[in-house]
């Protein structure tokens, strides 16, 4: 949408509240809101906000601040009008015919900034889909202009008109992004099971909450970190080295954000699967913003409706470099027992975070000791592929070996190393 040769459009962020709604909230929204006009190419000038009982059915806005907005967008040269909340097919089209400039809703900017985003081809697939499942109720203000029946020669026939020719397109489009996403997702789980042996951690947070910064600290591979919402959108899976010198797995995910659509959700499950299937999950948190709690609350509702809730968890405070008042940690950690402080962009804290997620994947794992004979010697491989070998002596009876078997891997030992257990 946005030609970065161009220049920047001008635009106003609106944020329609109920009566008595907490400001700074509201305030907050509309800066997140401008964030992402700003990520995806505009230049937001001015940002309103208008408390009514409910909003408009046919423009969301009152009629005095639909007039309001016409003096605005001759006074400085308007662009686009963004809402913070969706709004129906309907209320676009009588915001546009009113206003005579394009009017985008929360959602709008968000997909416009995906399909920018979008490098792979899942996460292209990904965000068409979620953009056909956004343009199907809105086809009506699209195509008004092509929405008569055809007429004449060559041209009768079951009469639909260009509309409802549209919709059918779309909705075979969907079922065919629908079924290459499962395709996708089927081979990735396919690769996902080539890893298993191996300790997966993946990192989940708020939209730039510094996760892409923590990875490169943790992982010590290049890594794109841009200070931009949704600087990741594919995710990204890399090895590191535990403290004990085991070998892991780092995965990278979308950020979540406040009123995410739902089918942009529903459209990144492969993606997020990678969470899905971790051994530990990361929470990255941005503690120097002042609604981070909300934050907190919103990935975790997010990991709910994809049913990803069993799975254990650390709570990453980042950016503790930003805050003004240290003090303020201590109630940080009352209120979230067992979180980690760390700033990754100074590498502070880092370690010990790496000692953390040692401590908490060797609580899902099994300590025993073997005593391996040389005669079966072949199978010491199979152990340091697969676990954590924490002391190795070779003796006159054999190979003797603590270990520490992975819940992933305990059938598979239970079932071939038995004979051998001490």
């Amino acid at each position: 949408m946005y030609d970065t040769l161009d220049k920047k459009e001008r635009a106003i962020a609106i944020s329609v509240v109920k009566k008595g709604a907490d400001r700074d909230k509201t305030k907050e929204n509309l800066e997140e809101l401008s964030f992402l006009a700003e990520t995806a190419g505009a230049e937001v000038v001015e940002m309103i906000y208008q408390e009514l009982v409910k909003p408009s059915k046919s423009t969301a806005i009152g009629k005095g601040k639909v007039a309001e907005l016409k003096e605005l967008i001759v006074e400085q040269n308007i662009d686009l009008i963004i809402f913070d909340d969706d709004l129906t097919p309907a209320q676009v089209r009588n915001l546009e015919t009113e206003l005579q400039i394009k009017v985008l809703d929360r959602s709008g900017i968000i997909l416009d900034i995906f399909v920018e985003r979008a490098q792979t081809n899942e996460a292209k697939t990904q965000v068409e889909l979620a953009q056909l499942q956004y343009l199907m109720p809105r086809l009506t203000r699209m195509w008004t202009h092509l929405s008569k029946q055809y007429g004449g020669i060559g041209t009768k026939g079951p009469g639909e008109t260009q509309i409802e020719t549209d919709r059918r397109i779309i909705r075979n489009r969907i079922q065919l992004l629908k079924e290459k996403l499962d395709l996708i997702s089927t081979q990735k789980e396919q690769q996902r099971k080539g890893r298993k042996s191996m300790p997966r951690f993946a990192l989940v947070g708020y939209t730039n909450a510094g996760k892409s910064t923590l990875m490169k600290n943790i992982t010590n591979e290049n890594v794109y970190v841009e200070d931009k919402l949704f600087a990741t959108l594919d995710t990204t899976v890399r090895i590191f080295d535990l403290p004990s010198g085991q070998e892991a797995l780092l995965s990278d995910t979308v950020g979540f954000i406040k009123k995410l659509p739902t089918h942009l959700v529903a459209s990144f499950r492969s993606t997020l699967a990678e969470a899905s299937e971790a051994d530990i999950i990361l929470h990255v948190v941005d503690v120097s913003n002042p609604f981070f709690r909300e934050h907190i609350d919103i990935v975790e509702k997010t990991l709910q409706s994809l049913n990803i809730t069993d799975i254990p968890t650390i709570l990453v405070c980042n950016k503790i470099d930003k805050l003004e008042d240290l003090d303020g940690l201590k109630l940080i950690e009352e209120e979230y027992k067992d979180c980690l402080f760390v700033a990754a962009s100074k590498g502070l804290n880092v370690q010990t975070l790496l000692e953390r997620m040692q401590e908490k994947y060797n609580e899902n794992c099994k300590t025993t000791s073997l005593i391996i004979p040389y005669s079966e010697s072949q199978r010491v491989s199979w152990l340091y592929k697969y676990c954590e070998i924490i002391e190795r002596d070779d003796t006159d009876n054999g190979t003797e070996i603590t270990l520490r078997v992975p819940v992933d891997q305990e059938e598979y030992f239970a079932n071939h190393y038995k004979p051998f257990i001490q």
